[in-house]
């Protein structure tokens, strides 16, 4: 006859992080992980929060602990860490009903054992995050893979008996034992279920006076930090100002001695005043009558040479006229042979073309080419519709795109700046100017 391997009472231990279980596993891989055979480098340098947990062959929670573990950097357990799991489950209080009727609970507000009490932590009871509901739920999918009791009771044959036919059918009416026992059933149910949301709130309000415990002792050690650091920068501010006294005492000395001191200095100056008034009366005078002297030599001297001058405009002027005249003679019979070549030349079909930046290639009319001879420049300034100073100032940042700003050294920045090709888009002290000279001018010192 083959033993079947009926399911036992079995340990497990879960992993809780900020979303809630991360992981699971039963209590020898757990003694693995103590004893440094497993490492997880995930929970490297962490404290996690764990739960120790007693299962039944229903998959129902009968015992909870919930205790901290700490890793080291490289996801080893504290070797030092050493609390006794089953221990603290045996010994635990009455907790909240997880299927099977109330569970035993160790956490930090309900602990057997009060020096384990730091490295035990409280549930969160809150509907949507409940700690217990989530180890409930996670047993229940059964991942670890437990041995699950699923047969029914089975009735011996010997056990069952044939009810007489007049015993067939129910009653119409239920019996006055039967309705109270079914009272007390259900008083007993509605007590049970009173009882466990007692030790509920019971833990949850033993679990908000610890956390307000902890943080009212926060509070007050920021508070006296907070007073001590007061109290330093009184005794700092005491300090200072008992040193600007002394050296306000030591002013109003210097001060007071700086004024007896310029007492004397002005009645000092009120004699050498009196005595310069005199001596400055005479040497005004003196000065005077000789400045008035050499101005006059001076002014003879200046008509002299202005009379000379004018002589020489006056034959320079003479000479210069003449010289135009020839100048003039020679001019107009050169360029009427120039003209009468140019037009033979137009004549025979031959264009005139210049090319210049920004306008590119000019097809310049006869009857322009004067006008191109005497100014080349203003007349390319022309045809892109600008005047001749922007045209040029545009050839300058063309020919070398680069900021004409000024340092303070008064050299040129002659940082690179984007090209501006079209002469009518460009802005003198925008697009020649780098972002930290635009609008600032090209004077030296700006930067």
């Amino acid at each position: 006859m083959r033993m079947q391997k009926k399911p036992q009472m079995v340990e497990a231990v879960v992993f809780f992080n900020d979303r809630g279980i991360c992981k699971e596993m039963l209590y020898p891989e757990f003694e693995a992980l103590l004893d440094n055979i497993v490492q997880m480098p995930e929970y490297a340098d962490q404290q996690m929060s764990l739960a120790y947990l007693l299962i039944n062959p229903r998959l129902m929670v009968r015992a909870v602990v919930l205790f901290y573990l700490d890793f080291d950097e490289t996801g080893q357990v504290d070797p030092g860490w050493n609390l006794p799991l089953r221990q603290l489950a045996d010994r635990a209080g009455r907790g909240p009903d997880m299927g099977a009727g109330p569970i035993r609970l160790a956490c930090a507000s309900q602990c057997p054992v009060p020096w384990h009490q730091m490295h035990l932590w409280d549930p969160i009871l809150t509907p949507g995050n409940n700690h217990l509901v989530m180890i409930r739920e996670v047993i229940k999918r059964n991942h670890l893979g437990l041995l699950v009791d699923e047969e029914p009771a089975v009735v011996e044959p010997e056990r069952l008996h044939m009810a007489a036919e007049h015993q067939w059918y129910a009653p119409v009416e239920e019996p006055h034992d039967e309705a109270e026992k079914i009272a007390r059933e259900m008083l007993q149910e509605h007590q049970q279920k009173s009882a466990e949301m007692l030790t509920q709130h019971e833990m949850r309000i033993a679990t908000l006076s610890q956390q307000h415990e902890r943080e009212l002792s926060q509070h007050r050690l920021d508070a006296e930090e907070q007073l001590k650091a007061l109290r330093r920068e009184l005794t700092a501010l005491r300090e200072c100002l008992q040193r600007e006294e002394q050296a306000g005492t030591s002013l109003r000395q210097e001060l007071a001695e700086c004024r007896l001191q310029r007492d004397e200095l002005v009645a000092r100056l009120g004699t050498v005043e009196q005595e310069g008034r005199a001596e400055v009366a005479a040497l005004r005078a003196g000065l005077q009558a000789e400045a008035q002297a050499k101005v006059a030599g001076m002014l003879a001297q200046c008509k002299e040479q202005l009379a000379i001058r004018d002589a020489e405009l006056s034959y320079r002027n003479e000479l210069e006229r003449h010289l135009r005249l020839e100048n003039d003679a020679l001019r107009a019979g050169k360029d009427g042979d120039e003209m009468a070549v140019l037009e033979q030349l137009s004549g025979l079909g031959v264009i005139f073309v210049a090319y210049h930046p920004g306008a590119g290639h000019l097809t310049i009319p006869l009857q322009e080419l004067t006008r191109y001879r005497q100014n080349p420049m203003a007349y390319a300034a022309s045809k892109c519709l600008v005047s001749e100073e922007r045209y040029r100032d545009w050839l300058a940042h063309y020919q070398q795109p680069t900021c004409d700003g000024r340092l303070s050294n008064g050299e040129r920045c002659a940082i690179p700046v984007d090209r501006v090709d079209t002469p009518s888009r460009f802005v003198e002290g925008d697009n020649n100017c780098c972002s930290r000279h635009k609008g600032r001018g090209l004077q030296p010192g700006l930067n």
